[in-house]
């Protein structure tokens, strides 16, 4: 590479210290364990090497600039993206809004969907002094949008500082309540007071950051020290609380309820409830709402009833209601039912009925309105074709009603829905934007088999003309985990992909949820190993119907989705050329020794059971490397202040691929000392990391634009 800076040579490999540990009877041994130290002199020392030296590498990329540039042009064809919307009952909406010229969202308001917008809050300038960015990561209106708290939190820790605005005047509160982890906020009904969850602190590094966390009762103009603790593990000994888990409590004013929940990745709810009118009194009288063995995924409420929705029997979902003078399941009303076929995705309680959408393939969205109980769903005739839809809307005592529809090549738009005339209002706040440069592009939407034999749905982006003689630069990108589905969504940045006469895939494996409950427990625990095998069939696929070839073939995944991509390249090195694990979690036996460890347990199991142990080293990537072998070319990932995949995991792997490998390729870690998780980045950031992780892979692919010229 032509990169003069003084890391233009590769750093020296750092050395093994070998760790052994026995689990179950199964020995395993960790050349790198003292790097999770990142305290660590020559530990650190070592990563601002490699961070130094990737840095150089990826800058010198030809065509890495041009990318940088498309994806400002694509950004400056919008006047404004609209994101965060909340409307209060009395038509006040709250949303953050970034223009081309704003590096992250600034919060305004306005008088309905056609008043006059106000801005209210700029995190640029909060703390300016600093010299420090900050970034809005929530906000939570009042009942009447007098006021409006908002969480903001720097350089992309998601460690949250919360701050109470009036909406009239615009003013902040004296209060900051920092150490906030979920930081919205459940206001009660006279908008002086709300309840938040607090962690014990604010380093993303402290390993007991984010257990036995609390709920507290917050006056409006108070120091925080002054707040009430409401909810825990030391103030409720007898619920059960982990310590791992997230205890949440919110106020809900029409049942005149607290509904409090143990958070944790287990989407099945653990939660109680009691009247609002104890939080006068010495004591909170918590009953029963739901236990996690019953699996609601999702609960709303009116004046006197609860609705859940229940993947217990039912995996893709169904919707009942219960009083709540008796929230007996035994009793429950069938709201919603189950169809077999089509997952339920999301519903939302109208005065003029319940409305609900369902994902057919995991890639085809219906959408469905029960005017009365007892009805039968009706379906809608969506403005367009669409692979995924989002409801939303105030509360069961209006009938407004909203449908966010988007597709992978259909850009996100938001209508009005009105069920007396059956018609669809454009109500996008979002500015719209043209671009042509997509216009010939197809999609392919297939059912793949799998290892065994399931089949897997794949969905393939490409130019009308392309030919499939196996030469086009593909990048497949997944997740499959915590039953997240990855639905359609309209992206001018990863569709860019397509501009170099490239394949842009997206394998929707198990684990994830675009097939329902099942379709996650069938990447879950010990099921894991379907996820990166289901990514395998469909690498296959692409490969032998002449999409591409291994030598034109590359993977991106982030987060739990480094064990996706790095078990696929680990078990099968000969199918791919360039494999990016985004902040990946790479190292599966040690994640429970981090700050973010223990609440994952539910998903992927702990190192204290041994049929979970043996999971957790069969998911790890950084242990299925093994020294001789050709792998692809790789671009690991990190951020120093994520909160969620420290970057001693992403470390040891990129260091123990290095003494492994023996191809000669690229391997590079590029490590962001301004960065987290990627939640909280400005949108610069956002830029730099497409743009170096997309330059990168398409030199591995020899795209010719993008390779270096030879001296």
């Amino acid at each position: 590479m032509g990169a003069t800076t003084a890391f233009a040579q590769l750093p020296p490999a750092p050395p093994e210290k070998p760790v052994t540990d026995t689990y179950f009877g199964q020995t395993v041994v960790d050349p790198y364990r003292y790097m999770e130290n990142l305290a660590d002199p020559q530990v650190a020392v070592w990563m601002k090497a490699q961070a130094d030296y990737a840095r150089a590498q990826l800058d010198a990329i030809p065509g890495r600039d041009a990318i940088l540039a498309k994806l400002h042009d694509f950004d400056q064809r919008k006047a404004s993206r609209v994101y965060d919307l909340s409307i209060t009952d009395n038509d006040v909406y709250f949303y953050l809004k970034q223009t081309p010229e704003d590096e992250t969202g600034k919060l305004y308001i306005r008088q309905g969907y056609e008043g006059a917008e106000h801005l209210l809050f700029d995190p640029h300038l909060y703390r300016h002094e600093e010299k420090a960015t900050y970034v809005i990561s929530s906000l939570s209106p009042n009942d009447d949008g007098t006021k409006v708290a908002v969480a903001v939190a720097q350089s992309g820790s998601e460690s949250s500082i919360l701050l109470v605005i009036d909406a009239t005047t615009g003013r902040l509160s004296p209060e900051e309540i920092d150490r906030c982890w979920f930081p919205s906020a459940s206001w009660l009904p006279d908008g002086t007071a709300f309840l938040y969850n607090r962690l014990n602190s604010a380093d993303v590094h402290d390993p007991d950051r984010e257990l036995n966390s609390k709920v507290f009762l917050h006056r409006v103009g108070t120091h925080p020290s002054e707040d009430r603790l409401i909810f825990s593990r030391d103030t409720n000994p007898d619920l059960d609380l982990r310590p791992e888990e997230f205890p949440i409590v919110a106020y809900d004013k029409y049942s005149k309820e607290l509904f409090a929940v143990g958070s944790s990745v287990d989407r099945h709810v653990k939660a109680w409830y009691a009247p609002a009118s104890a939080l006068t009194s010495g004591s909170i009288p918590w009953k029963p709402l739901f236990t996690r063995d019953q699996e609601v995924l999702d609960f709303q409420t009116d004046a006197d009833h609860v609705y859940a929705q229940v993947g217990k029997d039912t995996p893709n979902f169904k919707v009942v209601s219960m009083p709540l003078s008796d929230p007996d399941m035994g009793k429950a009303t069938l709201v919603i039912p189950e169809d077999k076929d089509a997952p339920l995705t999301g519903w939302s309680l109208t005065s003029k009925g319940v409305y609900f959408a369902r994902t057919r393939d995991g890639v085809k969205a219906e959408v469905y309105r029960i005017a009365r109980a007892g009805d039968a769903p009706q379906e809608l005739t969506l403005p367009f074709a669409a692979g995924s839809a989002d409801i939303s809307s105030k509360n069961f005592n209006f009938p407004d009603v909203w449908i966010n529809i988007s597709g992978w090549t259909h850009d996100f738009r938001r209508f009005r829905f009105n069920p007396d005339t059956g018609e669809f209002k454009l109500e996008t706040l979002s500015s719209l934007a043209e671009f042509p440069e997509f216009a010939n592009l197809t999609v392919d939407e297939v059912m793949v088999p799998s290892h065994d034999g399931v089949l897997v749905p794949l969905s393939i982006i490409h130019d009308k003309d392309l030919k499939l003689d196996g030469n086009a630069p593909t990048v497949i990108i997944g997740y499959g985990a915590y039953g997240m589905s990855m639905n359609p969504f309209f992206s001018p940045s990863w569709l860019n992909w397509t501009s170099y006469g490239g394949v842009f895939a997206i394998a929707h494996v198990r684990g994830g949820g675009e097939l329902g409950d099942a379709w996650h427990m069938g990447g879950f625990k010990t099921t894991k190993p379907n996820t990166w095998k289901d990514l395998i069939a469909c690498t296959e696929y692409l490969q032998k119907k002449g999409y591409t070839s291994p030598s034109k073939t590359a993977i991106w995944s982030g987060s739990a989705g480094g064990i996706l991509v790095g078990r696929a390249m680990t078990e099968r090195p000969d199918l791919y050329a360039a494999v990016i694990p985004e902040v990946g979690c790479m190292n599966t036996v040690r994640m429970e020794n981090d700050p973010n460890g223990p609440v994952n347990i539910p998903e992927f199991g702990t190192m204290k059971k041994e049929d979970e142990a043996k999971a957790l080293i069969e998911m790890d990537s950084y242990l299925h490397l093994k020294k001789g072998t050709k792998y692809p070319a790789v671009l690991v990932t990190a951020g120093m202040n994520d909160p969620r995949v420290i970057a001693w995991e992403p470390a040891k792997f990129f260091a123990r691929l290095e003494t492994c490998d023996a191809s000669g390729n690229s391997i590079l870690f590029r490590l962001d000392y301004g960065a987290g998780h990627g939640m909280g980045n400005t949108k610069s950031k956002d830029f730099e990391e497409r743009a170096d992780w997309m330059s990168w892979a398409l030199q591995q692919l020899g795209v010719p634009q993008f390779q270096q010229k030879k001296s």
